[in-house]
């Protein structure tokens, strides 16, 4: 089944940029309380984790952090399906209020020490209902900037998705430096970490106010049918290809994004040492240059195309991810981990920024979001979300602490194979199968 578009002219937006503020709002809460996760992962550790080892204690905490990332698929398809047949509006509310539920949960979730064995079960169900709405946000809102953006300025549009991601990583990092500078660590650690999750819970009411102002698209009104959920369940089916290949695509944004953002100030400050300042000063920095990355890696997909803009970064992050976290670890300073991570976020901004347009164009039209959604949480899932952990274990099991630098090798391979398949003598394999289906 494919959508067409009425005849008559569809509805036009009131505004652009209100539109994408408004969409992008989400955002700002999911990814706020996602770096939060990661930053004060050695403090949930002891809080909810208990162990006598402390690297056991940080597996337990990146696993259940992971382990909510692997709702992410089962989100993107639920819910896809739910907003490709009822509205990218009606929808994204929906996610905003699945999202809320599990942020209040952990925030408001008393400790091990007081109730025992039920603190890292409700964590976890925080967690899960986090990654169920996770799976679908991203997809949805980027699904949503493509179909309000301007003719030949989508990549540029759909890069503000993972933008406003990077505000929310730069007031969470300044949160997190004034409780270092106000706050002894024994404070931190026995209830100031759960100030920064408190002040999300509290922007929640606003968020849900711009939300539900939110205007539909005007391409899905034009649509003169919407597929059923039966109908989306066998079109993803169907083009189960382009989704693992979508996927591929997207597992180099994602893990270099969980390792500059999530898993920085753990690296900083377990790994290399440094004092909790240093780290969150690099952090708040790569969340800026990440936010100016995006757009410039969209507009300049729009300009050259997705495929030489991709295929350039993989490589890029392929010969030099290694030897940058080697030279890091060998005499570790602040000076030398902003180098680096300045490098990773220019990867990450432009690669994402690129990355986001590429994979709505490629996903078919009328099942959009659940199939965006879907590659992407897989990506997220089986890749992004586990970069914390499987760096942890690899600095653990062999040794080195460079080692994370073969997992994000190992992600920018897989992401020149898709993008070669993908983009097959110029066109996309969509377009080649659109053309060979008409034929």
């Amino acid at each position: 089944m494919v959508s067409s578009s009425a005849s008559s002219q569809p509805p036009q937006l009131k505004s652009r940029i209100g539109a994408i503020l408004r969409a992008t709002s989400g955002n700002f809460l999911e990814q706020f309380d996602f770096f939060l996760f990661g930053f004060y992962a050695s403090t949930i550790a002891k809080a909810f984790f208990p162990a006598q080892d402390e690297t056991a204690a940080l597996l337990n905490t990146f696993g259940v952090f992971w382990l909510g990332a692997l709702m992410r698929p089962v989100g993107a398809i639920v819910l896809g399906a739910y907003i490709d047949q009822i509205g990218r509006r009606k929808g994204l509310i929906v996610t905003l209020a699945i999202m809320a539920a599990g942020t209040v949960t952990i925030a408001v979730c008393p400790t091990y020490a007081t109730i025992g064995v039920a603190a890292p079960v409700i964590v976890l169900i925080g967690r899960l209902l986090q990654g169920f709405s996770a799976g679908v946000e991203l997809g949805g809102v980027s699904v949503y900037l493509s179909e309000i953006a301007t003719p030949g300025n989508k990549g540029f549009y759909t890069s503000f998705q993972s933008a406003s991601q990077q505000v929310a990583i730069f007031v969470a990092a300044i949160l997190g430096y004034v409780l270092s500078e106000t706050m002894s660590p024994d404070v931190i650690a026995s209830w100031g970490w759960r100030i920064p999750f408190f002040v999300g819970c509290l922007i929640i009411p606003f968020i849900f106010l711009l939300r539900r102002t939110l205007e539909e698209t005007p391409e899905f009104l034009a649509m003169k049918k919407h597929p059923t959920t039966s109908e989306v369940f066998s079109s993803a089916a169907a083009n189960w290809k382009i989704i693992v290949l979508g996927m591929m695509i997207a597992v180099l944004t994602t893990t270099t994004f969980y390792f500059v953002t999530v898993y920085t100030p753990t690296f900083g400050k377990s790994v290399l040492k440094l004092s909790t300042q240093d780290a969150l000063i690099v952090t708040v920095l790569v969340a800026v240059t990440n936010f100016i990355w995006n757009p410039v890696g969209g507009a300049l997909s729009d300009r050259i195309g997705r495929k030489p803009v991709l295929l350039t970064i993989a490589c890029l992050s392929l010969v030099t991810a290694y030897p940058a976290l080697h030279w890091l670890v060998a005499n570790p300073t602040f000076g030398k981990m902003l180098a680096v991570e300045m490098m990773l976020s220019f990867y990450f901004g432009i690669y994402s920024g690129t990355m986001l347009g590429a994979l709505v164009e490629v996903v078919p039209t009328h099942v959009r979001t659940t199939c965006f959604s879907l590659a992407f949480a897989l990506a997220a899932g089986l890749f992004g979300t586990f970069t914390p952990f499987a760096s942890t274990l690899l600095i653990d099991h062999t040794g080195d602490k460079a080692s994370p630098g073969y997992w994000l090798m190992c992600a920018a391979v897989l992401g020149i194979i898709a993008t070669l398949t993908v983009y097959r003598g110029g066109k996309t394999m969509a377009a080649q199968e659109a053309v060979a289906a008409s034929s």
